[in-house]
């Protein structure tokens, strides 16, 4: 019966990535949409300007979700195929690989086709920089960016936490992750309150975010990337990030794409200057198509990583972990950098 239920995970999981892949988000009733907008009512109800209001909102928000994940895989734990279906109703619901692709590809074809304006009013569906004043090389390089990090965010970390813990890993790290979107940011209202839900969303990525780094670095040469390059900006540059996880991400995706990233980031009412990651040109509108290639393959490698999770009790995937990073390790000597 164990065997049966590391299966029916497995199968869940390429399912569930496979019908991303094909149909995207849902335009209508998306599940993670409707979180949001309870998490919001609980927020409205439990907020006060300081950290224990937050971990308590914290508390409420991501275990709900965890404890309806736990009950589920109680309740199929002698129903493999029952299980395998939610595993992959949960992953399909939890992946944003395909919309992620979609967002970098009309960011793009605006680019190309020269439409500013257009590009402008895209790039909300990526970030939340103001776009008003950006020009094309700032655009491509906030998509660039984004499309990095959230390959860890959208693809890679629900895969593994769906792999590692089942239902209750992939709707908990949704749902922290959503969190983080909603209250982790800087502001006056969430200085505090917003703590919680930040370091939680940062705790759950920490692996995640690295393997997405190392993922970018072997893939590097589907898109006629430098892999020697992409492992030595990598190394060098991923802990110059502000962000303990966003730096891995973008830091591999530049060496992987030859380009340079970071520089000043500017929100609504803040900017921020982050430090320059990567060698060469700034992006450009053509570098937007190669890194939407870069995210979908690292999708790819991560879905065989948790598909054989299960399976193996983790023992496969830690010893290709080993070589790979052995072999990755020789690359980077090799290139004399």
């Amino acid at each position: 019966m164990r065997q049966a239920t590391a299966v029916a995970n497995a199968a869940g999981l390429v399912a569930g990535y496979a019908l991303d892949s094909l149909l995207g988000d849902p335009r209508r009733w998306h599940p993670v949409a409707g979180y949001g907008r309870a998490a919001g009512a609980l927020e409205r109800r439990v907020y006060r300007p300081d950290r224990a209001a937050g971990a308590v909102f914290t508390t409420l928000a991501v275990g709900a979700p965890v404890l309806l994940g736990a009950a589920a895989t109680v309740a199929t734990r002698r129903h493999p195929v029952l299980r395998g279906l939610l595993v992959a109703a949960g992953t399909w619901t939890v992946l944003g690989g395909r919309t992620l692709r979609h967002e970098a590809g009309v960011m793009g074809s605006a680019l190309r086709g020269g439409d500013l304006p257009a590009a402008r009013r895209r790039l909300g569906h990526l970030c939340g920089r103001d776009p008003s004043a950006l020009d094309e090389s700032e655009l491509a390089r906030a998509t660039v960016e984004s499309v990095a990090e959230n390959t860890s965010d959208a693809v890679v970390a629900p895969l593994l936490w769906g792999a590692v813990a089942g239902l209750p890993g992939l709707l908990g790290y949704r749902a922290a992750n959503t969190l983080d979107a909603m209250v982790g940011h800087r502001s006056p209202r969430y200085a505090r309150f917003g703590t919680p839900s930040a370091r939680l969303d940062d705790v759950l990525n920490l692996v995640p975010a690295r393997l997405t780094g190392l993922l970018t670095v072997a893939v590097a040469p589907t898109v006629h990337g430098d892999r020697a390059r992409a492992w030595h900006v990598w190394r060098r540059d991923r802990d110059d990030h502000p962000s303990p996880n966003a730096g891995q991400c973008e830091a591999a995706m530049a060496g992987a794409l030859g380009v340079r990233l970071g520089g000043r980031n500017v929100y609504f009412g803040r900017s921020e200057v982050r430090p320059f990651l990567g060698d060469g040109p700034r992006p450009e509108a053509r570098h937007l198509r190669r890194a939407a290639r870069i995210s979908g393959a690292v999708g790819l490698a991560a879905l065989g990583i948790a598909a054989a999770w299960p399976l193996t009790g983790g023992r496969l995937v830690a010893a290709v972990g080993r070589r790979g990073l052995r072999g990755l390790g020789a690359v980077g000597r090799g290139s004399g950098r």
